[in-house]
């Protein structure tokens, strides 16, 4: 080969070359630049993100703690018991607290999870006898979300607020005649007479309704006793109390459902002798969802910048 030659292809093997690494470069600051731009994202929710820590620090000496029932009581809502309960914990930990509001605007839900508050306020008021811990309700305090405010020492309400429900319920629907004016057939296999029992495409079983009707009983009366408990004395019981009637704040405090009318910045100031209020409620966490979810588009992205910076 001549020297020409030799000469024409070592040239076009450094320009494929220098092409090779100019790409290269040119990947390695792509990766760069889209992961910068993440981290800016990243920043940006973090301080405009409507979050609080779970940590509170200390605000000082003598300060409110405050922890929200807000919405729907269920495991899958913000309201639910383990955070409920967390906010507990760490309100009444605090050295500085000198009094805990429960500020509850809810319709109720889960009688577990109510359940599982209570019970826990219980524990909570006996292992900090000196730190009350007090229900005040804004628009509305039913079913479940009064059954975690008796367990509170006292309760306090708007006059027009809603109070009461202290009951329970199933419900569902029936589509038997639907199917039947349809022509519509149902075709239904089940190991155990009762597995479909709450089936809403079959007709309605006697027995098990009894039944149902017995386990509803039965939660309603748990509901009862724990509002006796929490209340004692203050309740002025009456036939329809425990029928799910609900009641406004003004008439709750003539039936002992209610201690007072009083908002919340009336009992940090006057109750417990408190400027400043502190929120302990645990807060969704925002940057913990948002990386859950570009939590393998972030991995595969720190994987590619890291094996484009080890090409050399």
């Amino acid at each position: 080969m001549s020297d020409k030659a030799n000469w024409e292809q070592d040239l076009v093997i450094k320009l494929a070359q220098s092409s090779l690494v100019e790409q290269r470069r040119s990947r390695r600051w792509g990766i760069f630049f889209k992961l910068l731009v993440f981290t800016y994202l990243f920043g940006v929710l973090y301080l405009y993100s409507d979050i609080s820590l779970e940590v509170v620090e200390d605000a000082g000496k003598g300060h409110t703690a405050k922890v929200q029932i807000k919405g729907v009581i269920a495991e899958s809502e913000k309201a639910n018991a383990d955070n409920i309960v967390k906010g507990l914990k760490q309100a009444l930990a605090d050295k500085s607290t000198k009094g805990v509001i429960l500020s509850i605007n809810s319709p109720g839900g889960s009688p577990v999870q109510a359940g599982i508050v209570y019970d826990e306020i219980m524990r909570l008021r006996k292992k900090y006898p000196k730190k009350p811990v007090y229900a005040v309700v804004s628009d509305i305090c039913a079913s479940g979300a009064y059954y975690i405010a008796s367990a509170a020492e006292k309760i306090y309400a708007d006059k027009a607020s809603i109070v009461g429900s202290i009951g329970v319920r199933m419900d569902g629907f029936g589509f038997e005649g639907a199917m039947k004016a349809l022509g519509i057939e149902r075709r239904l296999l089940t190991a155990g007479k009762n597995k479909a029992m709450m089936d809403p495409f079959s007709p309605v079983n006697k027995e098990v309704q009894q039944h149902l009707k017995s386990m509803l009983k039965e939660i309603h009366q748990q509901f009862i006793k724990a509002v006796k408990d929490g209340r004692g004395k203050r309740l002025h019981e009456t036939e329809d109390m425990f029928s799910g009637l609900i009641w406004t704040g003004a008439k709750s405090v003539e039936l002992g459902l209610v201690d007072g009318l009083a908002n919340e910045a009336y009992v940090a100031r006057e109750l417990f002798d408190t400027k400043t209020i502190v929120d302990y409620t645990p807060k969704e966490d925002v940057l913990q969802r948002f990386a859950d979810k570009m939590g393998a588009g972030v991995h595969s992205a720190l994987v590619n910048l890291l094996q484009a910076l080890s090409i050399k």
